[in-house]
């Protein structure tokens, strides 16, 4: 088989919906490779984080790579790729100085190529986000999830990813309900089920989510206990919930704030993340238009998670 990389190279805040719109074009991976991962500090229990090589990283900004199987469909379909990806810029998302490639890979390549971007990722003290394919060992107490990221966004390297975790981690409580809405690979549904929650419905609109989520969800053995639906945000959904919590886009928070609040539970909380820090005032009084209260927002680089609750216990 023969395949084709396509190479975007643009700017941190439009990661998440370039690659969204990758993976609605039927990429088969996705990798991101960000300058900034090579220069942070790690910690030494990731030492083969140190084999990085500066060259395979970009001066600045990042670069998005996408693989598809090269066939009639993807090359009719790519100039329309490009343009939607260029278009994004009519929702007043930021694109950088955009450049889009398309190069040739081999089997070999495609298989590979992304996975040398990826390692184990330490959220916290007590959780870590690992690939399926390293052998790590943990640590005594320390939660680990598995993950093969390579058909969905979401591995928990990209700080709204991390916002969400951190704020799972300090809010699950044993026996809640809770709504992850745009599931993606599915690592915030796993986290919920390991914290103690007592059962999730995970919501992805992509086919292709839904099914890298399965599989992930499969890999950490928690199936048992999530429910996974293809669904368009919260429509449809009647389940009162604990926690919604949605790591997706400020322009498709702001679609949908009256659902959360009838979705929730009286004094249930909405983990809310994917906003870009200039975005973030705009969600804040749309939630509260809606019956929410804003009680704490938290920013990581350039982007916001904002928390808010439903009325009062």
């Amino acid at each position: 088989m023969e395949w084709s990389e396509v190479e975007i190279h643009s700017i941190n805040e439009a990661i998440e919906p370039i690659a969204n719109l990758l993976t609605e074009y039927g990429a088969s991976g996705v990798a991101i490779i960000d300058v900034a991962d090579f220069f942070k500090e790690h910690e030494d229990k990731f030492g083969e984080i140190y084999a990085l090589d500066r060259e395979d990283y970009p001066e600045d900004g990042v670069i998005i790579r996408a693989y598809f199987l090269t066939n009639a469909d993807f090359l009719n379909t790519l100039p329309e790729m490009e343009a939607a990806i260029r278009n994004l810029t009519t929702f007043d998302i930021d694109l950088g100085n955009l450049a889009f490639f398309v190069h040739e890979v081999n089997d070999e390549e495609w298989a590979t190529a992304w996975k040398k971007y990826y390692h184990p990722v330490q959220i916290s003290e007590q959780i870590t986000v690992v690939p399926t394919w390293e052998d790590y060992v943990a640590q005594e107490g320390e939660l680990i999830i598995e993950l093969d990221p390579g058909m969905a966004f979401g591995t928990g390297t990209h700080p709204t990813t991390q916002l969400c975790m951190r704020a799972l981690e300090k809010y699950v409580q044993a026996d809640d309900f809770i709504i992850d809405v745009g599931t993606g690979s599915g690592v915030l549904s796993i986290l919920s089920v390991k914290l103690g929650a007592k059962s999730v419905l995970a919501l992805d609109l992509d086919e292709v989510a839904v099914r890298a989520a399965s599989e992930n969800i499969k890999q950490n053995h928690v199936a048992k206990k999530i429910e996974l639906k293809q669904n368009d945000l919260l429509k449809g959904i009647d389940q009162k919930a604990d926690i919604i919590v949605a790591n997706i886009l400020a322009e498709v928070i702001l679609l949908f704030p009256n659902d959360v609040y009838h979705t929730l539970k009286p004094g249930a909380l909405f983990i809310a993340s994917g906003i870009i820090l200039e975005k973030a005032k705009a969600v804040s009084e749309v939630l509260s238009k809606a019956g929410l209260t804003v009680i704490k927002q938290e920013q990581q680089g350039d982007w916001v998670m904002i928390l808010a609750r439903r009325g009062e216990v």
